[in-house]
């Protein structure tokens, strides 16, 4: 097994600052940056915070910046870099640091709050629900999101400008929206909740501009774009512009 020296700067500090510091530490083939994190942890950095847990890419836990660009530390094999190359790990810069390379993503979880729950269809009990895969193959293409919030961290709109956060869910929340006004079975409408007003007036979906690196971030290959925010968005406009769905919901209200 061959081995090199490679060099590293890791962000060290807290609430109140910090800096990057520098290491230079041992690398064997096959390794990914989680490894060499955990090797400065036993070797050199002791105190050195970073969140994991299952070094599979499924947990979602190690996400932070490498050389400038959102990944999963476990995911990010060494061998994309040159030996020779000064690899650089920061937290990530949308949320607020903890410490070193933790970072508060609390705000993610008080955005899932505010998305409704999915409406099961009156009448039905559990196990009686019934449909086709072709009906859910998109929605069920979102249910592979692990939570890494790396989309959320690359999306400018929440990583640029703070006063965002408040009117704009990013978009992992967006696309539960997605998923769930897709669902063949949400009952939400039946209900008196309306899944696309509510993303464009309450989740911020105006605010999207459709850059598309939120795709490019996921560690899943989730089309988060082209298949959940373009769609909600081409959704949202059919229900609020367009004549004839404003026609057929007039003569719905007036059979009624």
């Amino acid at each position: 097994m061959s081995t090199y020296q490679a060099r590293f700067r890791i962000w060290r500090g807290d609430t109140g600052g910090g800096e990057l510091t520098d290491y230079t530490v041992e690398v064997h083939d096959g390794e990914v940056v989680l490894d060499i994190v955990h090797r400065l942890q036993a070797t050199q950095a002791p105190d050195l915070a970073v969140r994991w847990n299952c070094k599979a890419g499924k947990c979602g836990s190690c996400s932070a910046e490498v050389n400038g660009r959102p990944r999963l530390m476990c995911m990010t094999r060494m061998s994309v870099f040159a030996p020779d190359e000064v690899v650089t790990i920061t937290p990530m810069r949308a949320f607020p640091v903890v410490r070193d390379l933790v970072t508060d993503v609390s705000f993610n979880y008080a955005k899932a709050r505010e998305i409704p729950a999915f409406v099961p269809p009156a009448g039905l009990g559990p196990g009686e629900y019934r449909m086709r895969q072709e009906d859910v193959d998109r929605s069920q293409e979102f249910r592979k999101c692990i939570e890494c919030f790396l989309c959320q961290d690359t999306c400018h709109v929440v990583r640029d400008h703070e006063e965002n956060k408040e009117a704009f869910a990013g978009p992992r929340f967006l696309m539960r929206v997605a998923e769930l006004d897709m669902h063949p079975l949400d009952a939400a409408e039946e209900a008196g909740l309306d899944r696309r007003r509510t993303a464009q007036e309450e989740h911020g979906l105006g605010y999207c501009n459709i850059t598309k690196c939120c795709t490019e971030v996921c560690p899943e290959s989730i089309r988060i774009t082209d298949n959940a925010l373009i769609p909600l968005k081409e959704r949202v406009v059919d229900r609020k512009y367009d004549p004839l769905v404003w026609l057929g919901k007039t003569i719905r209200r007036r059979k009624t």
